[in-house]
């Protein structure tokens, strides 16, 4: 039995180098830092909500990961995996960057703020991306 924490997301990275760099990438990075606070001012000292910062990023992110080796043991093939476009790792990159940038448009407003964090993580994941693919650049931009 597994055991939903903000801790999960590390041992689900182990094993997968780009896949664990990406993870180093996202948690070092000031900009998805200071949304993800932002985020937390927003929901928790606002409006009373539960924690949607950083500890909720990594609580979701390992869950998501988790989902995905679930539904791996099960038989279900990532869909890029299913159209040639890439791999069991790169299939775990995109669920890790979805699950850990999911509330970052809470740094802006909570009304619409799944549509504001997709505008914001447009940008952040096309850097990041670019860095973690390098010369790769269908493939950064497949991801």
């Amino acid at each position: 039995m597994v055991i939903v924490s903000s801790k999960l997301v590390y041992s689900k990275v182990k094993g997968y180098p780009r896949l664990a760099r990406f993870f180093k990438m996202l948690e070092n990075n000031d900009e998805v830092q200071s949304l993800l606070k932002m985020a937390n001012v927003m929901a928790v000292t606002r409006l009373f909500y539960n924690d949607h910062g950083v500890v909720h990023s990594r609580t979701v992110s390992g869950s998501a990961l988790e989902i995905m080796d679930i539904l791996e043991r099960r038989g279900i093939q990532p869909s890029l995996v299913r159209d040639g476009e890439g791999d069991y790792e790169d299939s775990r990159i995109v669920v890790l960057g979805g699950a850990y940038l999911h509330d970052i448009g809470n740094a802006l407003h909570r009304d619409m703020h799944h549509v504001h964090g997709a505008y914001l993580a447009e940008n952040i994941l096309k850097r990041m991306l670019s860095k973690l693919y390098g010369n790769d650049r269908h493939r950064a931009v497949v991801i």
